[in-house]
């Protein structure tokens, strides 16, 4: 028998507290966005009701590269909540996460709805208030991260927290798709990557992301932060590390991981 959407969603939230669950194969097909999209739904419902609020989305799976290892041809999106923003320059308490990596990515403050499923990079860009150097900490509560598309989509993106640079620019002038972007882990590079990356183009994630929840019914909106999707490859974080991002002609960020 297959196990319910409600079942899957309770699985997923108990691992927060009680640690990483086995992959989610005796309630959803690998591939199923329909279903995996439903059990993030609850979720998302349930944490609203608990008094978190949205204050921004997250897309994933914006390279090729990790489109094909999944057997996609799509990305994927994520709900940010308030208590999952980390400030630039903090510490983040290891305790909170199971098994957490570290991404840098480009970020987009909105300044305006963007309510049509047609939404073009163009009309996105007129959107943006500004534009932030982030990081990503990304977390999953699948065990091994042995995730397949339907497994990521279900857990929230695999999203866990997120830090932005404290001072954006306004995305007039900057050269999104060749910024190039190095991470590291105590001084030491870790990770590097570019703009193009992302779809192409940062933009390109951000209107897939609009259009998409648009026809969902549940649009963007002035205020709301866009995490646009990885630059480079994800690290897998250590306690006690300092992660500084730093990407060109954008900006920085960092935090601490280790004890509060």
């Amino acid at each position: 028998m297959t196990t319910g959407h409600d079942e899957l969603a309770l699985r997923l939230r108990t691992a927060y507290t009680h640690g990483a669950v086995a992959p989610l194969r005796d309630g959803l097909d690998p591939t199923d966005a329909t279903s995996a999209y439903a059990v993030q739904e609850i979720n998302t419902r349930h944490w609203q009701a608990q008094g978190r609020c949205i204050v921004g989305r997250k897309a994933g799976l914006t390279a090729k590269a990790v489109q094909v290892q999944l057997g996609v041809d799509q990305p994927d999106f994520g709900v940010l909540f308030n208590d999952m923003r980390v400030a630039d320059g903090a510490t983040l308490d290891a305790a909170m996460c199971i098994q957490p990596k570290a991404e840098a990515e480009i970020a987009f403050v909105l300044s305006a709805d963007l309510p049509s499923p047609e939404t073009t990079p163009e009309q996105v860009a007129a959107a943006v208030a500004t534009v932030h150097a982030a990081i990503e900490i990304v977390d999953s509560r699948i065990a091994d991260w042995k995730i397949t598309f339907a497994d990521t989509v279900a857990d929230n993106g695999s999203s866990a927290f997120f830090v932005l640079s404290d001072h954006g620019l306004p995305v007039a002038g900057l050269d999104l798709e060749g910024a190039s972007m190095e991470m590291t882990f105590d001084g030491e590079v870790v990770s590097t990557g570019v703009g193009a990356a992302v779809l192409g183009n940062p933009l390109n994630a951000a209107a897939w992301l609009a259009q998409t929840l648009a026809a969902r019914g549940e649009p963007l909106k002035a205020g709301d932060i866009l995490l646009a999707g990885a630059l480079g490859p994800m690290v897998a974080l250590r306690p006690g590390v300092n992660v500084q991002a730093s990407i060109a002609g954008i900006g920085s960020c960092s935090f601490i991981y280790g004890e509060a």
